[in-house]
């Protein structure tokens, strides 16, 4: 790694209409090094990068960006628009709107080459090829001619760093890479960027909240809180000896255990036999006609969870745990028997709705899962209407009210608490959206709640707060959970015990500390690693 600065960054300022975002910000990159830009949302990191291209609308930019001898900010946009993806090129967070949907992969990477380095299109069909063979992808001429929706999500990242690459660029800005990704996805995708800027000779700027990505991947961090960088340096030093009060905040922000012992001798809540799930799938040629094929999604899963205990069920995306979540909620024809409470789910409508009552959902992204038409008093007082119809309108409102302070959005001024109730979702940030996901769920008073990656799109602090409070609620009510993750930390921090999926079928089982600490099966091996 050179140390002669391939980017130098001095007072650069981010606003938009009168409100600055980002205040006056100093930072350099040197050729061929790693560097990681870390903070939570709203920090102002990807707002940073993306104003080092223009590529922010509608804001107003000021100081300077000097890459390669040549100031960003003040190059005219046409000599700029030669810089994209030549010698400055971009990796996005999620790749499946990122990527043209009506274009295949191999096109999209082409247009680039054609249109940055003038390759014929022969040429440039075959450089294509070698770029997606260069990122791991099996198969890469076939894949190719396929479209986005079409690749698995590390697919899809992997064609994104090879569109990067196309014109070898001198620095790669890639933004939160892996966060839509598996735990061991991250990791291959990790090496991955690795090799490419070792082999290539490149500078990368990697922005992540993922604290195990920076200390696996940067050689030195740059932290940024609510627009300013409050600490910057060498990757082992800062997390070693974090000098600013908000550095140490986020190091410490891992998810820590404080759960109780399940109650000893009571009947499950949820108890699963041989639950299987298939769907229908065609068959090629004239027997398709006739007849259809099946995928099996589960296979024969068994499993109890019982009063005030978390089950952890833990693979990557494919293994079928949501699948299995959804069963459990009847939300999914099945076969085989799944009892709640003592009674059969899925016997009559009727007594459904009386089951479905004790299980309730806490969905992965809270803000689709979240109408932006209702107003907070509508969202959460939503299951009360189903299950509790004979209430007044003041009792409901009242009860809403309670759920809210349960899970730390309530305050005691009745003003300020009406003003909440008539709030829309997108007026709230993305851990307090998850608490009234939390709220309108427990409403109802149910047994067991099956929360699927409840954490997964929140920040690290803002998961531990989440995480704290699913654990108080268990402690207070007795309350069971049915945990679906793929983060081995929220495994260890929240769950009894453990099941562990792949290709549809529970490849291990057993107390959360026995198969964390002494793992059977390679894969369950494999996740553990993975998850430094």
């Amino acid at each position: 790694m050179s140390t002669n600065p391939l980017l130098e960054v001095q007072g650069l300022s981010v606003s938009f209409a009168d409100q600055e975002v980002v205040h006056g910000i100093d930072f350099s990159i040197a050729v061929g090094e790693r560097v990681a830009l870390v903070g939570e949302s709203g920090s102002g990191k990807t707002v940073s990068a993306l104003s080092l291209l223009r590529l922010v609308t509608n804001a107003k930019m000021c100081g300077q960006a000097s890459f390669d001898g040549h100031d960003l900010l003040a190059m005219p946009e046409s000599e700029l628009r030669a810089v994209r993806g030549r010698d400055i090129a971009m990796i996005f967070q999620e790749p499946m709107s990122a990527l043209n949907p009506l274009m295949t992969v191999g096109d999209q990477i082409a247009e680039i080459l054609m249109l940055k380095t003038g390759l014929a299109k022969a040429e440039a069909a075959q450089k294509v090829v070698e770029l997606l063979a260069e990122t791991g992808i099996s198969e890469p001429a076939r894949r190719a001619q396929a479209f986005p929706h079409q690749l698995s999500g590390g697919q899809r990242q992997r064609a994104m760093i090879a569109m990067a690459l196309a014109c070898q660029p001198k620095l790669l800005l890639a933004d939160e890479p892996t966060t839509a990704l598996d735990v061991s996805l991250r990791g291959q995708i990790l090496d991955l960027l690795t090799r490419l800027q070792q082999s290539h000779g490149m500078a990368v700027l990697l922005i992540t909240h993922d604290l195990n990505l920076v200390r696996r991947f940067a050689e030195r961090v740059i932290v940024m809180e609510s627009g300013w960088i409050v600490e910057q340096g060498p990757t082992a030093e800062v997390f070693a000896k974090p000098q600013h009060a908000y550095t140490q905040r986020l190091i410490a922000s891992k998810p820590v255990r404080d759960v109780a012992a399940p109650a000893g001798e009571a009947p499950a809540v949820m108890e699963a036999r041989g639950l299987r799930v298939v769907y229908p799938t065609p068959l090629p040629g004239f027997r398709g006609w006739f007849k259809h094929g099946e995928f099996v999604a589960v296979q024969g899963a068994n499993f109890e969870v019982m009063p005030g205990q978390t089950l952890g069920i833990m693979g990557e995306s494919g293994s079928g745990k949501s699948t299995l979540a959804l069963a459990a909620l009847g939300l999914l024809p099945f076969q085989g028997e799944l009892h709640i409470g003592g009674q059969v789910w899925g016997a009559n409508a009727a007594g459904n709705k009386a089951l479905r009552r004790q299980v309730q959902v806490v969905f992965q992204d809270p803000f689709s899962s979240l109408s932006p038409r209702m107003t907070v008093q509508e969202i959460v007082g939503e299951g009360l209407g189903v299950h509790e119809p004979q209430l007044t309108h003041s009792e409901r409102q009242q009860r809403v009210v309670t759920a809210l302070r349960d899970v730390g959005l309530g305050t005691t001024d009745d003003t300020a608490m009406a003003r909440t109730l008539q709030r829309y979702p997108h007026e709230f940030s993305g851990g307090q959206r998850q608490r009234l996901a939390i709220a309108r769920a427990l409403i109802i008073k149910p047994s067991l709640l099956v929360l699927d990656e409840p954490t997964s799109a929140l920040d690290v602090t803002v998961q531990q707060q989440v995480l704290q409070l699913l654990q108080g609620l268990q402690r207070e009510r007795g309350l069971s959970y049915l945990l679906i993750t793929h983060d081995v930390d929220v495994i260890r921090a929240m769950a009894h015990g453990v099941l562990v999926m792949k290709d549809g079928a529970v490849v291990e089982s057993g107390p959360v500390a026995q198969v964390l600490a002494q793992p059977q099966h390679e894969y369950t091996r494999i996740l553990i690693s993975a998850a430094g």
